[in-house]
């Protein structure tokens, strides 16, 4: 495991460092006509980011019956781990972690997935050595785009908002990291445009973490990787 810095920065997983979004369209897809509904996959993968309770009531309503809505993620995830072994990672992924780490930042997963999912795609990423720890839905009363899991990889990273960065593919990633006052870069492997991800409030946007690993000097998480070299050189 890694070392705990001052400094963190927190990956978004599906689409932003594993290449899930388009099955997970699928699956949510599939489920929902298990149940007789029919939903747009076009919209499906709009909404693709959010946590399961959130998504469903997205397209059923505010007042979705918890049981209905359990159902229909049940279906989902049974649906999306038949996809499991089809899962890559973006190329890039791991030499990102790899080298935030050796450049002195505490990096944490903060993923809306299960934490079996989760620790299905921390094998797919291959970085452990990298990664200080992850949050998943199990860490949040509510999935994004509330807070909850970002502010909880923050807690565990153990470092302010002002410290730390939040990378990640969807407008509601940005939500969760506007509400906690969190810089965020964002990427359009996810499937989501640049002009919305800025629209969002994101501050940088990549085509993917490679183009950010190789734009990584001059980029806002470069600077927080200067501010913790400096840090570690003071001390």
């Amino acid at each position: 495991m890694a070392e705990m810095s001052r400094y963190a920065v927190l990956f978004d997983v599906d689409g932003t460092l594993v290449d899930p979004t388009y099955f997970h369209a699928l699956s949510w897809w599939q489920a929902f006509r298990r149940a007789g509904i029919t939903v747009p996959t076009s919209a499906i993968h709009r909404a693709i980011g959010m946590g399961g309770n959130e998504l469903v009531r997205h397209f059923l309503g505010a007042q979705s019956p918890e049981e209905q809505i359990e159902e229909l993620k049940n279906s989902h995830d049974a649906i999306f781990s038949t996809y499991w072994p089809a899962l890559v990672p973006f190329h890039g992924a791991k030499d990102l972690l790899v080298q935030c780490a050796g450049a002195g930042l505490t990096v944490i997963l903060a993923s809306s997935a299960k934490r079996e999912e989760l620790e299905v795609l921390r094998q797919v990423i291959d970085a452990d050595s990298a990664i200080f720890a992850a949050t998943s839905s199990s860490d949040a009363a509510q999935g994004k785009p509330a807070p909850d899991i970002v502010a909880a990889a923050l807690d565990t990273a153990g470092v302010d908002a002002e410290n730390a960065i939040f990378i990640g593919d969807a407008v509601w990633d940005a939500a969760a990291a506007r509400r906690l006052g969190l810089t965020m870069l964002g990427v359009t492997s996810g499937g989501t445009s640049a002009a919305e991800l800025h629209e969002a409030g994101v501050l940088e946007v990549y085509r993917d973490v490679q183009s950010l690993l190789e734009g990584l000097n001059s980029s806002e998480l470069g600077q927080l990787i200067s501010r913790a070299r400096q840090t570690d050189n003071v001390e």
